[in-house]
């Protein structure tokens, strides 16, 4: 009769909260009761361990055998506690040294031969052992699990194919010596069933094999025209902006919103952690895409749960997934209206807690959205060639699906117009998106240095100290601001826009051969002169300023450009 205690993880949101499973043999009738707060996943591991257990050629112990997942009010889920009970069982009853149980955590479904299946959120377990604080512990996880998990640094992790093998790396000491695998057709026992008398060997430590893929989206060179448009992006994905674009069927909104991603700036070694972890408690956590920036595109018919996560055992929605990536809604009046309210918070918080009766659950989402709309329910409203068949009261219906405090928190509001034929039929010559985000990362290093954040994550103090324009662009914002009527949030965000727009022309003094293509695109949408003139406008007064102060002066250029990216659907309202 004995006593072991281990340590696995929980999962609480995106925490991974360390649990200790404590297991007590006893005398008496034999029973096996497992408590705290487990759901039936969790209790069904009892018929898994036992079959693994025996098939695996131990002795499963006679006796009144209790199973405590701490702490008690903690929910358990998921059959990740299999491993540990199994474990735990073979050192309470003695059939295991329990003397190296204290330097390992671990997690594992077993299957009934006692081979171990992968679990889901191994590389957010694994991120919480190494934040736990203190020395860290080796994790032993399916051979499956570890490679995920290996990408996190400054941890151990320990892959096994089956029971028996993590078994005997525990039988072979600390485990501090690398030995050979142990086959998983190797039950390593005689035809009786004993082990003894095998020589054990440690479990290999797994190694992230995670490499970032090269030219995975597809590149801005392919879009015909839209100078604006593709102007727009550029800023948006410089100061990580939010953006709606309004235009008539088929003008090439999707297929801008699809190259957001190659534009922009390579991620962190945080934020690449932090999307993937929420990836890996979403169980789509692909090895592939490490150090991509997530790409989401939910259809308008998505639920409020599948966009911003909930369910009984809450998980991450889609504005999570899309973590330090882009949420790419189209058809936006087609979503419904209480769908898209909900993502007013996580628009300005980068969090969603999810609230049940019995928990709360917290996850990230500092997504960049970005919608595509019709400016009517025909989708020809202001069109060049083609008749607006919709009345009056029907536009208006349908521009009020999106609410006016949801459209304030849309940094850039575009008016993408129809391609014109000359233009579709001509040869795909923009620039690349290498090209761009060279631009787009450059400006982004500038505010970096400056603030340590985007434009668009800068709060009121930080608009008060960085975003201060000069006295014809105040009086011009000022002027907006009276016959527009802008919120105060609304006046915030022109003047992050301008940051954004005065930090892009402080890079391009260098770049002034770059000036052809865009002389090019301007003749092939004349529609287009007027933002395109701002910008240069913008680009020679920032290198005439920079020479004398680091973060370049915001002129009237830059917050007129920055004025044209709100009015999208206001030139657009029936009279």
């Amino acid at each position: 009769m004995g006593l072991a205690v281990l340590r696995s993880r929980a999962l609480a949101g995106v925490e991974a909260p360390e649990v200790t499973v404590e297991v007590h043999l006893a005398d008496g009738l034999p029973t096996f009761t497992i408590v705290g707060l487990a759901d039936t996943e969790v209790r069904e591991a009892r018929d898994r361990v036992r079959a693994a257990l025996q098939n695996s050629g131990f002795e499963f112990p006679a006796g009144r055998l209790t199973v405590n997942l701490a702490p008690a009010d903690l929910p358990k889920e998921s059959a990740r506690f299999d491993l540990p009970i199994a474990i735990g069982i073979l050192a309470a009853s003695g059939q295991l040294p329990a003397n190296s149980l204290d330097q390992h955590e671990f997690a594992g479904e077993l299957s009934l031969s006692g081979q171990l299946r992968p679990v889901r959120a191994a590389l957010a377990m694994a991120y919480a052992v190494r934040t736990a604080g203190g020395a860290p512990r080796a994790f032993i996880l399916p051979r499956d699990s570890a490679a995920e998990a290996a990408l996190v640094p400054g941890i151990r992790i320990l892959a096994a194919d089956s029971l028996l093998q993590v078994v005997g790396h525990l039988c072979a000491g600390d485990g501090s010596t690398q030995g050979s695998k142990v086959g998983s057709d190797d039950r390593s026992r005689d035809q009786s069933g004993n082990h003894e008398g095998h020589r054990w060997q440690a479990l290999p430590e797994a190694c992230g094999a995670a490499t970032v893929a090269r030219h995975a989206h597809p590149d801005l060179r392919d879009v015909k025209g839209q100078p604006q448009a593709r102007r727009a992006l550029e800023i948006a994905a410089a100061g990580g902006h939010s953006l709606l674009m309004v235009g008539p069927p088929g003008a090439g909104k999707s297929m801008l919103a699809a190259r957001l991603p190659g534009i922009l700036p390579p991620m962190t070694d945080d934020e690449a952690m932090e999307a993937a972890a929420v990836a890996s408690l979403a169980g789509r956590f692909d090895p592939g895409r490490w150090r991509q920036r997530p790409y989401r595109a939910p259809h308008h018919s998505a639920s409020g749960v599948a966009l911003v996560g909930g369910s009984q055992l809450p998980r991450p929605g889609e504005i999570s997934l899309a973590h330090h990536g882009v949420l790419f809604l189209d058809e936006l009046p087609e979503f419904d209206r209480k769908v898209l309210e909900a993502l007013r918070e996580p628009l300005e918080s980068g969090r969603i807690t999810i609230s049940r009766a019995a928990r709360q659950s917290d996850f990230p989402c500092r997504f960049q959205l970005v919608a595509a709309m019709n400016p009517c329910p025909c989708g020809y409203l202001g069109h060049a060639t083609r008749v607006c068949r919709c009345t009056p009261d029907a536009i208006a219906r349908y521009q009020s699906r999106i609410s006016g405090p949801l459209l304030d928190r849309i940094d850039l509001q575009l008016t993408v117009g129809a391609v014109p034929t000359d233009t579709l039929m001509a040869t795909a010559g923009g620039e690349d998106s290498a090209t761009v985000a060279a631009r787009v990362q450059q400006a982004r290093a500038r505010q970096l240095a400056r603030q340590q954040r985007a434009n668009a994550l800068l709060d009121e103090h930080g608009v008060e100290q960085h975003c201060i324009p000069d006295a014809e662009a105040a009086a011009l914002l000022r002027a907006a601001t009276q016959r527009l009527g802008w919120s105060a949030r609304a006046v915030h965000r022109v003047l992050k826009v301008a940051r954004t727009i005065a930090d892009l022309a402080a890079g391009a003094g260098s770049e002034r051969d770059s000036g052809s293509q865009r002389d090019k695109d301007r003749d092939r949408d004349p529609d287009a002169r007027s933002t395109l003139r701002l910008a240069g406008t913008a680009r020679s007064n920032a290198h005439d300023s920079e020479n004398t102060d680091t973060e370049t002066v915001m002129t009237a250029a830059h917050v007129a450009e920055a004025i044209q990216y709100r009015r999208a659907l206001s030139d657009r309202r029936p009279a």
